[in-house]
């Protein structure tokens, strides 16, 4: 049992009535909150969201969905499962749609171009969910069919400017410049990259390749091409070969590596490790992504940080507000906070 709003007994589950009238607020209001359909102040959110905690008020989901002609579910496509950002975002996401009743259905594509088309045109089984939210590895600018208001889709981490589609991201380039900035500040000079994607569906790789340059330049110091690492995934094996690459340099290894993903940094402290070197008196080693492993391997690598709890709520508030109303909104781009974690594999320390 769970108090009313005059302080007795209540029987049965707490309805939108008793979440009102527990706020001091009007049951427009309380629906509004919960359903994320129009804008509320932050002083009445406050009130609405501390009623439902303390009533255990939960929406009649399946009444909703009935009424409204839907699924009751989203859902979350990303390239890789088993990259460990995306199983870590998925679980952000999950907990944040639970707020507003729906439930998350995870899958991949593969980076398949199809797959990733028929989900942003709602085709196949697109059409099972009531929005989606994808983050697409494989299709560029061009390759974006015409948004349809009917299916409300939310594009996240590769940065496709432009687009018709609202788009949750960070500033790759800022994050990069930082990651760079933080070598050259411990007195590394001969610095690499890797994981530059200089094609067409590169864009966030493209970014933070414009980003390390950018800490070059503000230093006065000329990129060495040669030092400049592509790759077309981003796994293990990826960082681990291009260090083997970097070790082989006619002009002689770099003293810092900037790796555009954790798996990529990993793999090449791996490398490094295995020919006798030094991370980071040696060579230091900064990531991206601040995947759970990063803290816990041996050194524990320094990263950049999304804040994936914030890329979350972005992602799924925007889609509640387009399936509550705002379908013919004009799209918008929505960047997340993210932060330089340094930790022993560029200082030794963990700070």
């Amino acid at each position: 049992m769970v108090g009313n709003a005059q302080g007795g007994q209540m029987k049965g589950p707490a309805r939108l009535r008793d979440v009102a009238e527990r706020a001091g607020v009007s049951i427009r209001t309380v629906s509004n909150v919960v359903n994320g359909y129009a804008p509320v102040s932050d002083q009445k959110r406050r009130l609405v969201e501390a009623a439902v905690a303390e009533l255990g008020y939960r929406p009649n989901v399946l009444a909703r969905n009935l009424k409204n002609g839907r699924s009751g579910l989203i859902a979350l496509v990303v390239p890789e499962l088993d990259v460990p950002y995306f199983s870590e975002l998925a679980r952000a996401v999950v907990t944040k749609a639970r707020e507003f009743g729906y439930t998350v259905v995870v899958d991949q594509t593969d980076a398949e171009p199809d797959r990733e088309r028929e989900l942003i045109q709602g085709e196949g089984d697109a059409a099972l969910f009531d929005a989606v939210i994808l983050s697409p590895l494989a299709l560029s600018q061009k390759d974006l069919p015409k948004r349809d208001p009917k299916h409300p889709l939310v594009l996240l981490g590769e940065r496709i400017a432009d687009s018709e589609f609202d788009h949750v991201t960070i500033d790759n380039v800022a994050a990069a410049r930082d990651a760079t900035a933080h070598l050259f500040d411990l007195g590394r000079r001969r610095i690499a990259a890797i994981g530059d994607q200089p094609y067409e569906t590169g864009e966030t790789a493209q970014l933070r390749t414009r980003g390390f340059e950018l800490a070059h330049a503000e230093r006065g110091v000329s990129v060495d091409r040669s030092l400049l690492v592509p790759r077309r995934t981003f796994h293990f094996a990826d960082g681990a070969d291009a260090m083997e690459e970097l070790l082989r340099h006619p002009g002689g290894r770099p003293d810092a590596v900037f790796c555009y993903n954790d798996l990529v940094a990993i793999g090449a402290v791996r490398t490094l490790l295995s020919h006798g070197l030094r991370v980071p008196e040696d060579v230091a080693v900064v990531g991206f992504d601040d995947i759970e492993a990063a803290r816990y391997q041996t050194p524990s690598l320094t990263t950049i940080a999304p804040d994936r709890r914030q890329i979350a709520r972005l992602a799924v508030e925007r889609v509640i507000a387009r399936l509550g109303g705002a379908a013919e909104e004009e799209p918008a781009e929505f960047y997340a906070d993210y932060e330089l974690v340094v930790r022993e594999s560029t200082t030794g320390t963990t700070r």
